[in-house]
């Protein structure tokens, strides 16, 4: 699964990732992003600009928006058959902007996970392949919230869990947000692990796991020398 990740890049990076696009949202760095907050997000409708959904997706016909928290990643396996998730696969696509993400490491003999920061080599911004649904309340209020979707892991994640979230190459950008696209292939070059080759991971710290705490030490490396994809 992905449960926190962040987006510290300047406006500029973000732009030049996604193109230029209407962007009215103020941006600040994010260093520990938690589900139910708020997260970068384009849609696939037109005309495309940068917005905010809530993280944890609540579908159309919920109740309430408590589920939320229960529906922050969606299995690319699994996406199109599933109630809470197929209406949104196949018409609310989206991108969701990130720069890292994290994952803990269960180490032999320490009763505590290992925090680990997991990014693109590069250091360059990215997006994740995510759903989105519009919620309204009885009072009238709506909610637009978004889900990330995984698969499994490749050859570096796979040493620290056993998923991961869908990285989008920049040329599948399109396909991904076609909205005449209704039956993306889960299983063709969209929805598969991002290249390990291209990515590094590295130790953080614990402060990580407090949700509140969102700081540049939540990145800041415990070894000099990141785990690159290509040396596993």
């Amino acid at each position: 699964m992905c449960g926190r990740f962040t987006l510290a890049k300047p406006l500029q990076e973000i732009e030049e990732l996604v193109g230029e696009i209407k962007n009215d949202v103020p941006l600040a760095p994010r260093y520990n992003i938690a589900p139910a907050q708020p997260i970068l997000t384009v849609l696939n409708r037109e005309p495309r600009f940068l917005t905010f959904t809530q993280w944890g997706l609540v579908p159309r016909w919920a109740k309430d928006p408590t589920m939320a928290t229960r529906m922050i990643n969606a299995r690319a396996e699994t996406i199109a058959e599933k109630p809470a998730f197929r209406s949104s696969f196949k018409h609310n696509r989206c991108l969701i902007l990130a720069d890292g993400f994290f994952e803990w490491r269960k180490v032999a003999g320490q009763k505590d996970k290992t925090p680990m920061y997991i990014r693109l080599a590069s250091g360059e911004p990215f997006a994740f392949a995510g759903i989105y649904a519009d919620w309204q309340g009885p009072d009238g209020s709506e909610i637009t919230t978004s889900a990330i979707i995984t698969t499994s892991p490749n050859e570096l994640v796979s040493k620290i869990h056993n998923r991961m979230p869908v990285i989008l190459s920049r040329k599948h950008f399109e396909a991904w947000m076609d909205p005449a696209l209704e039956k993306p292939d889960r299983r063709g070059p969209i929805l598969r692990p991002f290249p390990a080759s291209k990515m590094e991971a590295y130790e953080v710290s614990r402060k990580v796991n407090k949700v509140t705490h969102d700081a540049p030490d939540c990145i800041a490396p415990i070894q000099e020398t990141p785990i690159q994809g290509e040396l596993f």
